[in-house]
Formats: structure tokens, sequence, C-alpha cells
């Protein structure tokens, strides 16, 4: 069945959680900060940048310490992370801030040079929609550079409510290698998809749970339980978590992928590469 999120939902969760976002964002921080050592190595000197799901900012300094002459775009679906976002540019160097829908951009074409997007992407509704607006906005030569989640995403959490339920309780997240079929099929040239696990430990399953509360990601795609959880299920969700635990803590899987794309200068040949 084909994953549906109502963006509303998705608005709301992420505008009631832009207060205890960056308390609770401890993984998203760390995969902004390898997205960004990924730009190291691009031969890029671009004069527009989007940030795409930029949420509450926490690559905004450091894009625009990289380029220093960039005008900087946040873009989000929620304003009330826009806001917080915003501020974090430097003196005299504030980002520019549009809220919108990544499926549905509401810049011209050929806007810009780079588009970074963290964790962003795997709100989509329609990922190639996206990718096809991505390719739009982007100029000749420009970068696409952005990492998701990949199936194996709080996997534990996932199999721990199917003892509890049937409801979709943990979304569904596509494969790397579908995500490069797809920035082919979008026209983007030479993209290259890689990989990696990130365990983060908790005493209890129900502090992971918080901390998808706090940053808004707690907003289940169609078949979602309607209704409280009550407390006998989340007393089976506890015991059906605890066949995990080791050495005193209970692991939580996310499954990063990254990926970058250019927008070819001339119609070329194109493939697409796989690491990790």
């Amino acid at each position: 069945m084909t994953q549906v999120f109502d963006q509303q939902r998705i608005r709301r969760a992420f505008d009631n959680a832009a207060e205890s976002y960056d308390q609770a964002a401890v993984l998203q921080k760390e995969v902004c900060k390898r997205l960004l050592e990924k730009l190291d190595v691009a031969r890029l000197d671009p004069a527009w940048i989007l940030d795409a799901g930029t949420g509450t900012g926490e690559a905004v300094k450091s894009l625009q310490k990289k380029y220093k002459k960039a005008e900087l775009v946040l873009f989000d679906l929620s304003e009330s992370m826009l806001q917080k976002a915003v501020r974090q540019g430097l003196l005299f160097r504030k980002p520019h801030q549009v809220c919108g829908n990544i499926e549905s951009l509401p810049f011209a074409n050929q806007s810009f040079d780079l588009l970074f997007s963290n964790l962003a992407m795997q709100w989509c509704n329609d990922l190639a929609a996206a990718l096809i607006e991505f390719k739009r906005v982007l100029r000749p030569g420009a970068l696409l550079q952005f990492a998701t989640f990949g199936p194996d995403t709080l996997k534990e959490l996932r199999a721990s409510w199917q003892k509890v339920d049937a409801a979709v309780h943990v979304n569904s997240f596509i494969d790397m290698h579908d995500i490069g079929d797809v920035l082919l099929q979008a026209g983007f040239a030479e993209p290259v998809m890689e990989s990696e696990i990130i365990t983060v430990n908790y005493r209890e399953v129900d502090t992971l749970m918080q901390d998808l509360r706090d940053i808004g990601a707690n907003v289940t795609a169609n078949g979602h339980r309607q209704g409280l959880l009550t407390r006998n299920m989340l007393k089976q969700l506890r015991e059906a978590y605890e066949v995990y635990r080791q050495d005193g803590v209970l692991p939580a899987t996310y499954e990063v992928v990254y990926g970058h794309a250019w927008v070819a200068e001339s119609s070329r040949d194109i493939e697409v590469k796989f690491t990790g």
C-alpha cells in the first residue's frame, strides 16, 4: 500500500515541536554534521543555496561560513521551525525564509546552485515529484546533497509494535537503490548513494518515544491508529522491546541514506553508483 502523509498533521507536529526539537534532535544534528562534511569534496561556488527542510536551522551557520558569498534560502513546511532557523544566521547575513512543501517548490526554474536537504525527504508523499522539483529549481552544473532514512530505521520499534496490534506505528522508508533510480528518472547526473547504520541507545523505550514526539516525528502515514494508546498497549510494547536489551540499554537503529547528484551542464550518459 502506498504510504500517504497528511501534510497538515506533519505541519502541526513540527510547529508544536519547534521549542523542544533542538534538545531531542541528537541524531538529526549528527547526520547534518556528516552531510555538511560531504560538501568538502565538492568544487562549488554557489551564488544561491536552498536548505530544503531546514528545521530549526542546524546547517545555517555552517553553510554561510562555507559559502561566504552565497545567498541562503531556508525552506520548511513549519513556520515555527522557520522562525527558529532564521535566528541561526550570521550577523549582517540574515537568510531568506519561505514556508511550503518540497513537493511543490515556489521558486523559478534554475534558481539555485546548491540544494541541501537533511532528513526531510522521508516525509514526501511522492518522492519523484520532490526530486523533479529539485531538478527544476537547480541550475546547470548545480549540486543536490541530501540525507534521508532507509528501511532499517527504527526496526526494533516497528517489530515491537507489530506484536501489540496491526496498526501503523512506525513509518516505512525507501531503499537507497530505489532513491538512486528515482534520481536518474528525474534527470539528475552522476548520482552517488551510500548508507550507514547509526544506533542510539536508550534506558527505556518510553524515552525513545518521547524523543520522537519532541522532534515532531511521531506522525504516521495512512493506517495510523485512531485514539489514545492504552496503558496495556504501552505495557505490551515495553515487554516486546525488552528482547533487544543489551548491556543494560535498548538500541534504536537508524539507517541513514546519503546521496548527491549533479544537474548536467549538457546532455550526456549518466549512471548511478552505490557504496556502503
